[in-house]
């Protein structure tokens, strides 16, 4: 119960105070330029890479990237950019 209420406030602060949806509801934003660059925001942690995947945990579920010749430009705690050839960004819930 605790948690949907705190689901309802946080709609609520998003709708009523102009704040990013991204930002209040734990949302990651993703950022793609054409196939070779994606940065993405607001993730839990690397789950798996290799140089066809990565595999990040958000809040809720997980994002698959795949495609070919992945490296990791910048790894923070919550950010990461990757460059290579992007085929796919998947998300599982």
């Amino acid at each position: 119960m605790a948690k949907k209420w705190g689901q309802l406030l946080k709609s609520w602060m998003t709708k009523n105070m102009e704040l990013p949806q991204d930002v209040m509801m734990d949302l990651p934003r993703i950022t793609m330029i054409g196939q070779i660059h994606i940065y993405i925001e607001n993730h839990r942690g690397l789950l798996a890479f290799s140089d066809k995947e990565v595999r990040l945990l958000l809040e809720q579920g997980q994002l698959l990237i795949k495609g070919n010749a992945f490296v990791i430009k910048t790894i923070l705690p919550e950010e990461i950019l990757l460059e290579g050839k992007i085929d796919q960004v998947i998300y599982i819930t």
